[in-house]
């Protein structure tokens, strides 16, 4: 079992061992995801903007920076307690 300590600050290091197994580089973020009395750490890799192009378009194309800007749209009126 690997063990960190936990600065004044709420900051704690990941252990090399664990940072090489997932790949997790310098720059790249992590999420966290609470499951009872335990947190399971997850590598964020690259953004959805980054699958741009990866899917076979259907009947009826997404267009992806028209959805992204919808959700931002969104996520400001809920924000601002507009929705």
């Amino acid at each position: 079992m690997l063990e960190s300590t936990m600065t004044r600050k709420g900051q704690v290091t990941i252990p090399k061992v664990i940072r090489d197994r997932l790949g997790v580089k310098e720059g790249e973020k992590v999420f966290f995801v609470v499951r009872g009395e335990e947190v399971v750490l997850k590598v964020i890799k690259g953004t959805i903007l980054d699958l741009k192009g990866s899917v076979q378009p259907s009947m009826h194309p997404e267009d992806f920076d028209k959805i992204r800007q919808a959700v931002k749209h969104t996520v400001a009126k809920r924000v601002a307690g507009h929705g």
